[in-house]
């Protein structure tokens, strides 16, 4: 791998990236356009049924005898717009360098088959590693059709989520919370438990200022149907929110809560709740490739043991709590012994102003797509 292709393609990634949160349920893709050694255009996917990134490279510039990177295998098939490979082939392109294969059964290697077919020099695997990181939802999504889950909590050093008296706000700084709703907009959807809602009525909305931010799919765990009809999920967001029920909600309860503007999921019973599981599945069902879960102990602790959670975030404060009775991150028993405790795999730590956010896997992350 040469270094100018680890470069160029380091600029499509960058650019893949600005589509973040925009373009589900498809992929995030950045495509640079090059001749003689400069670049001549480049573009990205900018949202879901928008112009795919080769394509929007391919406005800036003439590009007969070019190369182009990009950061996803091209589509071979028509869906809201026309394959890339075509556009690629009449373009006059001469090279294309692809990071990795694109999963999806509709490509799935046809893509670089087909510019093959057509006698365009095909070169796949620069900065593979770091593309399927970039669109590590829509691999778990295309593969699984789940969502991938990150589960998001604010605790301090001694690993506590309030004081005893539920004191919470705020135990982490302001950049730190301004992460979170980068992460809200981010994702599909946040899922919060019942609980939360009840204590601190949070809105679960998007404030990164200006026209940047968008409200995720706001999804609550409420298994006995007790959100209140005045809560702020109800009178805010530019989407209902969807309330998860048990099957033992009464009609009129439920009836209430449309009417209120919720949208409402019965699901089944789970460990202590509602089965985390089944909620996961019914949202990729609906399309949603990631989820971010927020919220108290409770539903931390359920989501951990019931094995749906893909990626951890914490954010430690510099502060120590104490107290017995003051609420942890998980609940329960636990572990009865150390084999049994879940490892946290590829673990990255950044300091944000005061606090650290740690970063970490519990699933593997999934493996790119090969022919």
């Amino acid at each position: 791998m040469l270094d100018i292709d680890r470069t160029y393609m380091q600029r499509a990634l960058s650019l893949a990236a600005r589509g973040r949160g925009r373009t589900s349920p498809n992929p995030m893709v950045g495509a640079v356009l090059t001749q003689q050694g400069a670049i001549i255009g480049e573009g990205y996917h900018a949202w879901a049924g928008g112009d795919h990134a080769e394509v929007a490279a391919l406005r800036a510039a003439t590009a007969r005898g070019a190369v182009c990177y990009v950061t996803l295998e091209p589509c071979t098939h028509y869906g809201k717009t026309p394959p890339c490979t075509e556009t690629l082939i009449e373009a006059g392109i001469a090279k294309v360098v692809i990071a990795t294969y694109d999963p999806n059964p509709l490509v799935a290697g046809r893509g670089v088959q087909r510019l093959r077919e057509a006698g365009v020099s095909v070169q796949i695997g620069v900065l593979e590693e770091e593309a399927v990181r970039l669109n590590e939802a829509y691999f778990r999504y295309i593969q699984t059709g789940q969502p991938f889950v990150l589960l998001k909590a604010a605790l301090s050093l001694d690993g506590k989520l309030a004081t005893r008296t539920g004191d919470s706000q705020w135990i982490t700084g302001e950049l730190a919370r301004h992460r979170v709703h980068e992460m809200r907009n981010a994702v599909d959807a946040v899922v919060v438990g019942i609980g939360t809602v009840l204590k601190d009525d949070p809105l679960l909305t998007t404030r990164l200022g200006g026209d940047e931010g968008r409200d995720p799919l706001r999804v609550v765990v409420d298994t006995r149907g007790r959100l209140p009809l005045s809560a702020g999920l109800l009178r805010s967001g530019s989407q209902p929110p969807l309330v998860a029920v048990g099957p033992g909600v009464s009609q009129a309860r439920l009836r209430r809560l449309q009417e209120r503007g919720a949208r409402v999921m019965v699901l089944p019973p789970g460990d202590g709740g509602l089965s985390l599981p089944a909620l996961i599945d019914e949202l990729g069902r609906r399309q949603i490739t990631s989820v971010l879960i927020e919220g108290g102990g409770k539903l931390a602790t359920s989501a951990l043991q019931e094995r749906i959670v893909d990626k951890l975030v914490l954010m430690l404060a510099p502060v120590l709590i104490g107290g017995q009775k003051a609420p942890t991150l998980l609940q329960g028993d636990g572990v009865e012994k150390l084999t049994e405790a879940l490892r946290v795999k590829h673990l990255t730590v950044e300091r944000i102003g005061d606090d650290l956010v740690l970063e970490g896997y519990l699933t593997d992350p999934v493996a790119p797509w090969m022919p």
